[in-house]
């Protein structure tokens, strides 16, 4: 597996775990700036790789009436004030071919959403603007489908490519994690991440929005750091219960910190069992 550059630093291969997180929308910038600088405190402390995001615009929302983020032009003028104040990398998810190059000029790592996954225009777009992509599988989306997905990025010469699980539906209202699904995406040649918090989540469940259960957050994110992946994504939020999307899966900064700590133990262990800094994900077939 080739490592990405994503905002300065490599991910994949036998570079540090890496974190992505920040609240789910920009709900104030205030609350962005303050979250942000407790996630840099925090991963500096820890000596972990640290990309912050945050999305401009949610256009996935349970209900019309959702709140779906302030748009492009100040959801931008946000992060960009994170970058300069903090000097971190930032990443969000675009919805739309059109808000491609506004996006690109912002952000160091541009995600395609799972619900908009297999969509060629906007893959297209992302793959032409010259940043790292990081593909959120879809929950409609078998592990050995992302083949397809990343090669639409691939073919336009863009080789910075990483895959996101998520969770995959299950039935109504659920999602499961098929910890073998994150060995299959693997073989794909891509850094594999994992999403602790949209993991959780129960989409429509309470009727008007998602539910989640934030409480397995820590054990799945535990799991698939032992199964070798590059990375942990997680939304985390100063106040959950009060977010405006996703309330039930996001996590706390303090609540992040102990499972961060408890995650780079088993990167750690696993490393060092391993004796090879290096070891991927294994791949499907490969013998215990």
């Amino acid at each position: 597996m080739s490592p990405v550059n994503a905002g300065g630093f490599d991910v994949g291969g036998a570079s540090a775990l890496l974190l992505i997180a920040g609240p789910d929308v920009v709900e104030s910038e205030e609350m962005v700036l303050r979250t942000c600088e407790t996630l840099r405190e925090m991963t500096e402390s820890l000596s972990v790789p640290f990309i912050f995001k945050c999305s401009y615009q949610k256009a996935n929302r349970s209900s019309g009436a959702s709140y779906a983020g302030p748009g492009v032009q100040e959801g931008l003028e946000v992060l960009s004030k994170v970058k300069r104040e903090f000097g971190v990398p930032v990443t969000t998810d675009v919805h739309e071919t059109g808000d491609v190059a506004a996006v690109a000029d912002v952000v160091d790592l541009i995600q395609i959403p799972a619900f908009l996954c297999r969509q060629t225009p906007l893959a297209i777009e992302v793959a032409r603007a010259g940043k790292p992509v990081n593909i959120k599988k879809g929950q409609f989306v078998a592990p050995s489908a992302m083949h397809a997905l990343v090669k639409k990025i691939t073919d336009e010469g863009n080789p910075d490519v990483m895959v996101t699980e998520r969770g995959t539906s299950f039935g109504y209202n659920n999602l499961v994690v098929d910890m073998r699904g994150l060995a299959e995406m693997s073989r794909l040649g891509t850094p594999v991440i994992f999403d602790m918090a949209h993991s959780t989540q129960l989409p429509a469940a309470a009727g008007d929005r998602s539910g989640g259960e934030r409480k397995y957050a820590a054990l799945l994110a535990r799991a698939a750091v032992a199964a070798g992946v590059a990375g942990i994504f997680c939304e985390v939020h100063p106040d959950p219960p009060a977010a405006l999307c996703d309330a039930d899966s996001q996590v706390t900064p303090a609540q992040m910190e102990a499972v961060l700590k408890q995650l780079l133990a088993i990167d750690a262990a696993r490393r060092t069992e391993t004796g090879n800094e290096a070891r991927a994900l294994p791949t499907p077939g490969e013998e215990l």
